[in-house]
């Protein structure tokens, strides 16, 4: 795992000086390759790279980056891992078409594979997570790339004016700080887009003029096509309609043998390691499954990891404990005190590089930083939810819109209106006075938030509203327009999925790649760790989606089993005791420390004369719900959350490079 940074055009002159400045882009990411760093730049051309690398496959300096090829045609920066690249030097070297090689590195393969099949049919071969700089030397042409699902980050644009203005590329934004050209003016439509979805979400960024490529795409740039056009070679959405297209057809106990032999595949491939190697492990049943499967195809027990919390209900670690104990792990658990994990919180604006506030943000870089402490790379249970119904927001908002459809929306608004005169307090103390209504929690808050978005127009649109953090940004955000997303705008062709299966495949496009990989990348490499995601192998991805959802969201005697096919392939593994409970979520008890511990910090934060002065955010709402929550009244976690995000990281940029915001 590795970082990239480098520049196209500009009036950056002379090798020495180019190289000082890649050098300097590269050493902000520093943390995400601290075991070597280089910098390359085209005497003929306008164009460098910088790169720091986590050493991981091929330890030795064959393995250095920035790298060109045996042919010398091609230059490439490479963040990732192909985990069948040695597949793909044997097709070469069978096809007569392989170089010498120098060493067993996989960015060495990718660079043989480029030379010999060109580069997105190389992609296309590719089973990994990456993000690629590529300069053809023949051609002139820059290539940036990035992997299917959008496990590896990589941001883009043009930054500066006149004979200043530079195309810059990074894995995060920080390195683009160090070049002269980058104007940092605050893009404030993404900012209304970060409100809603508690990160900067799709090809945004929070800056003006900076992009993220997306997930499956590459682009080229070069003097005489100066434009990037970002362009698929793999596509998240076609791939879930070629698999309700074309369903699996077998039994169901031959797709649970499938799919186990197809994550034995993956896991066995993202094994490749020549540092140790660890995993996660929640005692869920995605992190239990990857955990299993690890063990079952190592001869020595794997090295897992957990992190424990003294609340009962945020403490996942005694059924983690159980289920390492059951398949016999080498298994850590460490127990944070709430002063330890509060202790997080000033370096998240800095691990995120862009404002970000999904709190589980905190105990991730916790349980980063503690498997860093014994292994390099750890291999995690994340996207299991996303590919095989494991959310009951899919089913609860499926259900809620099947009733709703068939009442007219005026007579939905006004019986919203009704629902939410009593408090969620009041509605609390109403439910709890019906009989076996004592596993409710929070009855209240959810039905206020429910009666929210009861005027939703479809399925998609209530779906946004369950899971926005303001559902009003622009009241929010001064000067701000929220654009469209997926979650407004989706294709037609989404007709073709039902309600769930729409609302799954929103989930892997949007949120997985914005908010879940997003966390899990900065939190783990901000300690320098590699994570991996072995539900992401495509192959895996691709199988999971011809899967029919009956054998993911089965209904049964008891109500729906989320899950079910991966469940069986745990079940094999490990006693259904030790997994069956309710779904925890990886939390922190924000919402107590926004009242406790935290009150402080955020009044000083959400100070009405502060957020004046800044001129992004409306004190008005936000006052607002901070004295409802310090009350009691409404738990604002969320929405507040997201702002002292913003706050906390426009706070450093402000004092790092003294940030002067221009309205566009």
């Amino acid at each position: 795992m590795c970082g990239l940074t480098g520049f196209f055009g500009g009036n950056v002159t002379g090798i020495p000086q180019r190289t000082a400045l890649l050098e300097a882009m590269a050493d902000r990411i520093r943390h995400r390759g601290p075991d070597d760093g280089g910098a390359w730049t085209d005497a003929d051309a306008p164009v460098g790279f910088g790169h720091r690398r986590l050493a991981i496959v091929d330890l030795s300096p064959a393995g250095h980056q920035p790298m060109a090829a045996a042919s010398g045609r091609y230059v490439i920066a490479y963040n990732g891992e192909i985990y069948n690249h040695m597949d793909l030097r044997a097709a070469l070297e069978t096809a007569g078409m392989a170089p010498a090689w120098r060493g067993h590195s996989d960015t060495e393969t990718l660079l043989a594979g480029f030379d010999a099949w060109g580069i997105e049919a190389t992609l296309k071969r590719a089973v990994g997570m990456f993000a690629i700089a590529l300069w053809d030397r023949q051609q002139r042409v820059l290539t940036l790339a990035r992997d299917r699902l959008g496990e590896k980050p990589l941001y883009y644009g043009w930054q500066g004016t006149g004979a200043a203005r530079t195309f810059l590329f990074a894995s995060e934004l920080k390195a683009l700080h160090a070049h002269p050209a980058f104007e940092r003016n605050v893009d404030r439509n993404a900012l209304c887009l970060f409100m809603r979805h508690n990160n900067v979400p799709g090809e945004h960024a929070i800056f003006q003029g900076i992009r993220k490529l997306a997930p499956g795409h590459l682009l080229e740039i070069s003097l005489t096509q100066r434009e990037p056009t970002p362009r698929a070679y793999w596509s998240g959405l076609d791939v879930a309609l070629q698999g309700v297209r074309d369903p699996f057809t077998g039994s169901p106990t031959e797709a649970v043998d499938a799919l186990e032999a197809l994550l034995r595949k993956s896991i066995r491939g993202q094994m490749m390691a020549d540092v140790p190697l660890g995993a996660f492990l929640s005692g869920g049943i995605d992190s239990s499954t990857v955990v299993a499967l690890m063990q079952a195809e190592s001869s020595r027990p794997v090295k897992t990891f957990t992190i424990g919390f003294h609340e009962g209900v945020y403490n996942e670690a005694e059924h983690a404990k159980a289920v390492a104990a059951h398949l016999g792990t080498e298994h850590t658990a460490l127990y944070v005190t709430p002063d330890e994990a509060l202790d997080v919180i000033p370096r998240l604006p800095t691990l995120y590089d862009e404002p970000f506030a999904d709190s589980s943000q905190i105990p991730t870089y916790l349980v980063s930083a503690l498997a860093r402490e014994h292994v390099t790379v750890s291999l995690s249970g994340d996207a299991g939810d996303e590919l095989f119904s494991g959310y009951n927001r899919y089913q609860i908002t499926a259900t809620m819109w099947n009733r709703l459809s068939s009442v007219p929306t005026g007579l939905r608004s006004a019986v919203a209106w009704l629902l939410t005169r009593p408090s969620p307090q009041r509605l609390n103390s109403l439910a709890n006075g019906i009989p076996g209504a004592a596993r409710w929690t929070n009855v209240g808050e959810k039905i206020h938030k429910g009666a929210g978005v009861m005027a939703a127009k479809s399925a998609e649109a209530l779906y946004r509203g369950m899971v926005s953090q303001w559902q009003d940004p622009g009241a929010v955000v001064i000067g701000g327009r929220e654009p469209a997303t997926l979650l407004d705008t989706a294709p037609s062709a989404f007709g073709e999925l039902g309600d769930v299966e729409r609302m799954m495949a929103l989930d892997m496009l949007t949120y997985l790649p914005d908010d879940i990989l997003t966390k899990v990348d900065r939190a783990s490499m901000g300690r320098s760790l590699e994570s991996r995601v072995p539900f992401l192998d495509h192959r895996v991805v691709e199988f999971a989606w011809r899967l029919p959802l009956a054998y993911k969201l089965r209904q049964e005697e008891a109500g729906y089993t989320t899950k079910w096919a991966l469940r069986q392939v745990l079940y094999r593994h490990v006693p259904k005791a030790l997994i069956e409970r309710p779904k925890m979520g990886f939390g922190v008890p924000i919402d107590t420390w926004l009242r406790g511990p935290l009150r402080d910090w955020a009044e000083a934060l959400l100070d009405p004369a502060r957020l004046h002065r800044e001129g992004f955010l409306n004190p008005g709402p936000i006052r607002r719900k901070w004295e409802e929550h310090l009350s009691g009244q409404r738990n604002w976690q969320h929405p507040l959350w997201c702002v002292l995000m913003f706050q906390a990281w426009l706070e450093q940029e402000s004092a790092a490079a003294g940030l002067v915001e221009r309205v566009a």
